[in-house]
């Protein structure tokens, strides 16, 4: 691969990535201090990314790869994407608001496969190539917060509009991507493929089940984080709220590097336990922490998100890849990110906001009563995990130290 091609493709993952972080991050402290959304409503519409991601594996695997050059469909829907984003801006109803941000999750839950998938085309060596590239999209991310952060916007309808306006500097940049044709136009594609349903076989081991069952359960209490740790800082007086939250992802680029190093040590099990074990402890701390004299646990909860996202989901990313035959590995990935990232996040965005509706203090709410909610679910499931999950192929997983930076780097 050119240096020019790497170039263009770290601008693509930075931008990517910017623009999601950008109107994501502030997006629920905008919605319950200046459009007075109640805690529910907030779920909700945290939830329009997860009804997404259970519809666009359809998009995905039965129009774009088939029938369209893919730096072309990321150019339309990011355009499209835009303008529907500056829409929602402009709403100031909770069915106005959901629908058209439902309509913009539709445009942009594709794109994340379509930018990998785009990489790994260029890439003779993706192993080695792909992780220096798709970092750019978690400095983007970055950058985005701390952009809203030091601006103050965090209360403003301006943070979709910056991702507006990235979105259709996107888009247009996507035509200048390297020309990257559908490669299956000549085949044949069920729903049955899309949605990984001749995975289901693998459910029938044990071992696999528990893990399945268990990314779902523990995929609810995540939603706690991404809708409401933003307006819970807000509330108690974090400065700077957003660009602080950064943090997290830059321990998320540190753990991305040293996994390798703790998949030996600690193989498949340990990597999951230990990541779940991380989200009990983040939820702890938000519990207990505040913005005087315990704020440290505040920034301990955010940079242990590092831990909380490579070691859990890309562990199970991984192990999911060692565990499927090669004929199926595809619709393995498939199933478990509609079970995890669609209905876990799903159920997740619903019952977070219901929690916050239900401690409501005054003007504001009873944060430490909310934080135990998510940890003690997140507990539980760790226990029944640990007493049920069994790994037998964990010493072939740990070894392969190039599939495991791939991988941390290219789903973070």
């Amino acid at each position: 691969m050119s240096s020019v091609t790497r170039a263009k493709l770290a601008a693509m993952m930075f931008l990517q990535f910017f623009v999601w972080g950008a109107w994501s991050v502030p997006l629920g402290t905008y919605l319950g201090e200046v459009l007075a959304f109640q805690g529910q409503q907030i779920g909700l519409v945290f939830g329009t990314t997860a009804v997404a991601a259970m519809i666009s594996p359809f998009f995905v695997g039965m129009v774009a790869d088939r029938y369209f050059a893919t730096q072309k469909l990321l150019a339309a829907l990011h355009v499209v994407g835009g303008l529907v984003l500056y829409v929602v801006s402009r709403q100031t109803t909770f069915f106005a608001f959901y629908g058209a941000l439902l309509l913009y999750a539709l445009c942009y839950m594709p794109t994340l496969a379509l930018t990998n998938s785009l990489s790994f085309r260029q890439m003779q060596e993706p192993a080695r190539e792909f992780p220096p590239i798709r970092v750019l999209g978690t400095i983007g991310w970055i950058v985005a917060g701390l952009v809203v952060g030091f601006l103050g916007l965090e209360d403003t309808a301006r943070p979709l509009q910056i991702a507006a306006v990235a979105s259709l500097a996107l888009g247009l940049y996507s035509l200048a991507l390297p020309h990257t044709p559908p490669t299956r136009a000549a085949t044949r594609v069920t729903a049955r493929d899309v949605l990984g349903l001749d995975a289901l076989r693998l459910l029938r081991e044990p071992s696999f089940a528990v893990f399945a069952v268990g990314s779902l359960l523990v995929c609810i209490p995540l939603q706690f984080y991404y809708a409401f740790a933003n307006p819970f800082l807000n509330e108690i007086g974090v400065v700077n709220a957003a660009g602080k939250m950064t943090l997290g992802q830059v321990s998320e680029i540190g753990f991305m590097l040293a996994m390798p190093f703790f998949f030996r040590r600690l193989g498949v099990k340990g990597m999951l336990l230990v990541g779940m074990a991380a989200w009990v402890s983040r939820y702890l701390l938000f519990a207990w922490g505040d913005n005087g004299s315990m704020v440290w646990m505040l920034y301990g909860g955010i940079l242990l998100h590092g831990i909380c996202y490579d070691f859990f989901f890309v562990t199970g990313q991984i192990y999911v890849d060692k565990k499927a035959p090669s004929d199926l590995r595809a619709a393995a990935q498939g199933l478990i990110a509609f079970v995890t990232l669609g209905v876990g996040m799903f159920i997740g965005s619903w019952l977070s906001g219901l929690v916050v509706d239900i401690y409501v203090e005054g003007n504001g709410h009873a944060w430490n009563q909310i934080w135990i909610v998510p940890a003690v679910w997140a507990a539980a499931v760790l226990v029944v995990f640990t007493l049920a999950f069994r790994d037998r192929r964990g010493s072939s997983v740990a070894g392969d130290d190039d599939a495991v930076t791939a991988t941390a780097a290219g789903k973070a």
